[in-house]
C-alpha cells in the first residue's frame, strides 16, 4: 500500500478551516474529527462544518467520528459526500448495519479502536471495512504523546489484515510525527493521520512531504528502501 498523509484540521485554526484545507494541496485526505464532548471529552464540530468544507476543498474528507450513538448519525456523513467516515468500535451498538450503510452512501467504512482495545475481538468485522484506525493516543484532544504501548497491536493488526488479503488501509491517529512515523510504518500502518506535525510547522505542505518520506522508507509500502 502507498503511503497516505490525512492532515487533522483538530489541529488547525477552526476560524480558518477553508485556509488550513488549501494549505496542504499535496494530502491524500483531510481528516476530520468529530467530538461530541460525551464519547470523548471534548466538543469540536459536526456535519455542518463538514457539508461546508466539502464546498471548500477537492480534498477528499477523511472524518472519524468520536461519537456516542454513531449508528445514527454516522451514515448522514457519508451521504454528504465524505470520501471516508470512520466509526468507533466502543461507540456502535450495530457496527456491521452501520459499516454498511456507510459503504451503500458511497464512502468508505473506517472501524476505530481505541489504545486499549484488543483487536481480536473484531477479526469478524474486517470483512465490512475498508479501513481500520488504531488510536495511538487516548482520544479527545490533539497534540498528545504517542503511546508506544500501541506499536504491538499495529503488528498485530498488519497480521489480520495480511490474512484476510491485504486489502484494507491500516491508520494511526495521534502523537504521529517525524519522530515517530517511521516506528509506525515499520509496524504496519500506512496512512498516518498527523495534527501539530502539519499545522504546528511554518510550512503545512512541506511537513506533508516530510511525514510522506519518512514512512515510505521502511513498512508495507518501502521495506526499508
Amino acid at each position: 500500500m502507498a503511503v497516505q498523509i490525512s492532515p487533522s484540521i483538530l489541529s488547525a485554526d477552526f476560524a480558518r478551516l477553508a485556509e488550513a484545507a488549501a494549505a496542504v494541496p499535496n494530502a491524500d485526505w483531510l481528516h476530520v474529527d468529530v467530538m461530541d464532548n460525551h464519547f470523548v471529552p471534548n466538543l469540536t464540530l459536526g456535519l455542518p462544518v463538514v457539508e461546508s468544507l466539502l464546498k471548500a476543498t477537492s480534498l477528499p474528507l477523511d472524518c472519524h467520528l468520536m461519537i456516542e450513538d454513531p449508528d445514527r448519525w454516522a451514515p448522514a456523513y457519508a451521504e454528504a459526500g465524505a470520501g471516508s467516515v470512520t466509526i468507533h468500535a466502543e461507540a456502535a451498538k450495530a457496527p456491521v448495519r452501520t459499516l454498511r450503510e456507510i459503504r451503500s452512501a458511497g464512502a468508505r467504512a473506517g472501524l476505530a479502536l481505541n489504545p486499549a482495545t484488543p483487536v481480536e475481538p473484531y477479526e469478524d468485522l474486517l470483512g465490512e471495512i475498508d479501513m481500520l484506525l488504531l488510536m495511538t493516543v487516548e482520544p479527545g484532544f490533539g497534540g498528545q504523546r504517542f503511546l508506544d504501548m500501541v506499536l504491538p497491536k499495529i503488528r498485530r493488526s498488519r497480521e489480520l489484515i495480511d490474512a484476510h488479503g491485504g486489502r484494507l488501509w491500516l491508520q494511526v491517529d495521534g502523537g504521529v510525527s517525524e519522530s515517530t512515523i517511521e516506528r509506525c510504518a515499520e509496524a504496519g500502518a500506512d496512512v498516518f493521520v498527523a495534527g501539530n506535525a502539519v499545522y504546528g510547522a511554518d510550512d503545512p505542505a512541506h511537513a506533508v512531504d516530510v511525514l510522506r518520506s519518512v514512512a515510505a522508507k521502511t513498512g508495507p509500502a518501502g521495506e526499508n528502501a
